[in-house]
């Protein structure tokens, strides 16, 4: 088991991830009856999309002899009302590390091919952008 969920009333969820103990709280978005106080279910999504990308970038760029510390990530949800789903993720990566075009190439395409990534609905547009800084 990854976690347990509790909803603890009000339109919140709170989880728990066992294996740490850490905690991630979520709300209802205030366009659906919530207060927009935490995450909501849907912006997890968004932002597990770019969590996935920097860390699968990473994980292949220790290997290179790359430190990406200090690269960013920017994400907007763009959600649609019938039926009520992401439309699209837009992610702007600012990424720092490398000048070698040939090492950018090889971290981009890691990026492009993280789990969630390959895991979201292929009717989902992933517009993502990648700058070197």
């Amino acid at each position: 088991m990854t976690s347990k969920v509790t909803y603890v009333g009000g339109l919140r969820t709170e989880s728990v991830h066992l294996q740490s103990g850490s905690t991630v709280l979520s709300d209802a978005p205030t366009d659906n009856h919530g207060k927009g106080a935490a995450f909501s279910p849907t912006d997890m999504i968004a932002n597990s999309l770019a969590t996935c990308m920097l860390t699968t970038m990473a994980i292949k760029a220790d290997t290179m002899g790359i430190d990406l510390s200090g690269s960013t990530a920017e994400v907007t949800k763009v959600m649609q009302s019938d039926p009520r789903k992401i439309a699209k993720i837009i992610v702007t990566l600012s990424m720092t590390g490398t000048h070698e075009d040939r090492d950018r190439t090889v971290l981009e395409r890691v990026g492009h091919h993280c789990p969630v990534a390959l895991s979201l609905h292929p009717d989902l547009v992933q517009e993502i952008t990648c700058q070197w800084r």
